[in-house]
């Protein structure tokens, strides 16, 4: 009686440990592909900032600007841009709308 009383004891507490370890084994693995996809993704930030620091300073527009378009841009008015729309197989010219967010 003793021996059962003892294994129904031990028992419930084996399949407990054993459910424990299998959640922490799950909530672990989650941990770890959500970590290698936060590495990828500080990567392409960190690649992508760079890029754009360095394509987007005035200096450097300015250079890329004397090398492949020597005469070939010229200064617009945001007034005169419209918009070319098709709708139905016609084509419709429509202002440019800016909107000037404070």
């Amino acid at each position: 009686m003793k021996k059962f009383l003892i294994f129904f004891i031990i028992l419930p507490l084996i399949l407990l440990t054993a459910f424990i370890k299998n959640s922490t084994k799950r909530i672990d693995d989650q941990m770890y592909v959500t970590k290698e996809e936060i590495r990828i993704l500080k990567k392409d930030y960190e690649r992508n900032k760079l890029e754009y620091d360095y394509l987007s300073s005035a200096e450097k527009l300015l250079e890329f600007h004397r090398l492949y378009f020597d005469d070939e841009l010229i200064r617009k008015d945001i007034n005169q841009i419209s918009l070319l729309k098709r709708v139905n197989n016609d084509l419709h010219i429509e202002r440019l709308k800016i909107s000037v967010d404070k």
